[in-house]
């Protein structure tokens, strides 16, 4: 018999992989990585820019990981910092008009995605969803390693 966490788990991972392999694909088409592909999502909402520190919070990255993609991005023209002062990790962070591209790009692909993964559901079952999993997030965020032991 299968587990209520071994079926929220399987399943959670299943989503992950196969959005990984959606964002890999577009991104391979771009020289970066799939991972690569919340960057720009989250960039693409921040038309006035945000430091490296709010990328990596919304995100969920380390400063190493979001050093190393912004350094990527940055070389390949999709990404522009506007540093203030000497501390470039404060620096405001800009997409380029090729960076939008793409973001509206990855965007596209990821709503195709989210429209064929639901087919099926209701508005409610939709909503129903997201709100049960914001719940789960937000619990655990909350939970200690000493809670379950």
């Amino acid at each position: 018999m299968t587990t209520r966490f071994e079926r929220f788990t399987f399943a959670i991972n299943e989503i992950y992989r196969y959005w990984h392999k959606i964002a890999s694909e577009v991104m391979e088409q771009y020289g970066l990585k799939g991972s690569c592909a919340v960057y720009f999502s989250v960039m693409h909402r921040y038309e006035d820019g945000i430091t490296a520190t709010q990328l990596g919070e919304l995100c969920g990255r380390n400063k190493a990981d979001v050093s190393r993609v912004i350094l990527q991005m940055e070389s390949k023209g999709f990404l522009i910092k506007e540093k203030t002062g000497n501390n470039s990790y404060r620096a405001k962070l800009f997409l380029t008009e090729e960076g939008k591209e793409v973001a509206r790009h990855i965007h596209k692909r990821a709503k195709k995605a989210a429209d064929l993964g639901s087919h099926g559901l209701t508005d409610e079952q939709r909503e129903a969803f997201y709100e049960a999993l914001e719940l789960i997030v937000n619990n655990l965020r909350k939970m200690r390693v000493d809670d379950i032991n």
